[in-house]
């Protein structure tokens, strides 16, 4: 019997010891001084020159892309841009605030997978009084918005939404419910100044969507097209692909490129066991991403305390080092990335307009003094076909057919807007002003080209002639790596 008791204490002075050894261990922090050196936290920029950029391309948005978009009402065909413009695309008519926005980096995924605890490492809130909280359970259910500020302080929802030059105002359409839902951090660090954090509550499978109280996948496409880095995380618990889940991946179709899936909380596994997960995610993802080259994955554990050991210490860290380059990639083109936004939301506002002047034309082609001006236009608007409507915009313009609008959409626009509000190109015109369409293709291929090569040549920025800045150059591709 005293063998018996002598066997037990000892077993459970080794449980005892072995759980004092692995508290010791978790709570050794690790070193962060890659973190600092690879998104360069301690080079000083050149904010007057980044904030002369922003001026002009803030002038050229007000001057030659938002009047067509008023004239033409751009912002009534923004609830089809989803399927006919995949892709980031801008508000309804951009704001200043949206136009002087950092780079927004937006972290999804499921439950308790580490969201909330890879921020808190990113930003070294760990173990201080402003992390954001994490558990093992459910933890984070609001958006939060992470975001620089002069002293640390939370904001709530409705005073976000109120503030226009915050560019969170279009988050009102969502409801009460919602605003309840989101709240800001403004603190002072470096990295704040540089880029936006998002962190989105996890996806529970077994709960229904109308118990959120408010649209949760709405409000996820909203910060989807407006984010210029999308995190995915799982962990090895948590590869099951539910309902929610699966509407998530579908959310994402065209931003493939822009999307990194991260597998976290990877030093809990053996070498051999981690090779299985791995191979476990890709299969458990490949029916929802339908790409020739699939996203990056990256494998590690990103939180603040050391890796567990016997696992792939230098393989975590090589890993860890290659996403902190991915995000500071798209905080040092960001500039860049805003230009080619604006141009890209320019040919789209173009191409309506164009659309719409067709439309224009043909009805009053076909208008005689006896015909009934509604079968008139339900005609042209149910077969644009027949009319040659969008046909005639590709032989006549400088238009991929690839960039044009869903046909169907035309349907509903026109039915919201009457097509007798509408005057022709020809009309938008004036003798101090100049001519709508004439000042929104000279942005598209003069002014803002001609600002985008005076970034990356580290010139002033300015507006001067082709021969002086090369405007036939195209945007960067932000997509690809240099």
């Amino acid at each position: 019997m005293k063998g018996t008791v002598s066997i037990c204490c000892f077993l459970t002075l080794l449980i005892l010891q072995a759980t004092a050894e692995e508290e010791e261990f978790s709570s050794t922090l690790r070193d962060r001084s890659h973190i600092d050196e690879t998104l360069r936290l301690a080079s000083e920029e050149k904010a007057a020159d980044f904030a002369a950029a922003i001026q002009k391309l803030r002038k050229i948005y007000h001057t030659s892309i938002k009047p067509m978009e008023q004239a033409y009402r751009y912002n009534e065909l923004r609830q089809h841009e989803i399927s006919a413009y995949p892709g980031r695309t801008l508000g309804d008519s951009a704001t200043d605030g949206e136009i002087t926005s950092k780079p927004m980096v937006l972290f999804l995924g499921p439950w308790s997978v580490g969201k909330s605890s890879m921020i808190n490492y990113l930003l070294g809130l760990s173990d201080s009084p402003y992390q954001l909280y994490t558990g093992a359970e459910p933890t984070t259910s609001e958006f939060t918005v992470i975001t620089h500020g002069e002293k640390i302080r939370s904001i709530e929802g409705i005073v976000m939404a109120a503030d226009s030059s915050r560019s969170f105002s279009p988050l009102e359409k969502f409801g009460q419910n919602f605003l309840e839902k989101l709240i800001g951090i403004e603190m002072p660090h470096k990295l704040l100044e540089r880029v936006t954090f998002v962190d989105t509550p996890g996806i529970i499978e077994n709960r229904k969507q109308q118990e959120r109280g408010y649209p949760f996948n709405d409000v996820c496409q909203w910060f989807i097209d407006r984010a210029d880095l999308i995190f995915v995380v799982f962990d090895p618990t948590k590869l099951d692909v539910g309902l929610e889940l699966e509407m998530l991946f579908r959310q994402l179709k065209g931003r493939e490129s822009q999307i990194r899936i991260i597998l976290n909380k990877a030093d809990n596994l053996a070498t051999q066991d981690l090779m299985r997960v791995y191979g476990a995610l890709f299969w458990s993802l490949a029916p929802l991403i339908n790409v020739t080259e699939p996203p990056r994955v990256y494998v590690s554990s990103f939180w603040p305390y050391d890796y567990a050991p016997d696992t792939s210490r230098e393989l975590f860290k090589r890993e860890e080092i290659s996403l902190l380059e991915d995000l500071n990639q798209v905080i040092e083109n960001r500039m860049e990335n805003k230009i080619a936004f604006i141009r890209q939301h320019a040919i789209r506002v173009r191409i309506h307009a164009l659309l719409v002047d067709r439309y224009v034309q043909t009805f009053k082609e076909k208008m005689s003094f006896f015909s009934d001006p509604e079968l008139v236009f339900q005609e042209i608007v149910d077969d644009p076909d027949k009319f040659y409507i969008f046909k005639s915009i590709l032989a006549k313009t400088n238009v991929s057919k690839f960039d044009l609008p869903n046909r169907d959409a035309y349907r509903d626009f026109f039915g919201i807007n009457p097509i007798t509000n509408f005057k022709p190109l020809s009309a938008q015109c004036s003798y101090i002003g100049g001519c709508l369409l004439e000042k929104i293709e000279k942005a598209i291929t003069n002014e803002l080209p001609a600002l985008l090569s005076s970034i990356n040549s580290g010139k002033q920025p300015g507006l001067s002639s082709c021969e002086a800045t090369g405007c036939g150059e195209k945007p960067k591709n932000r997509y690809r790596k240099n």
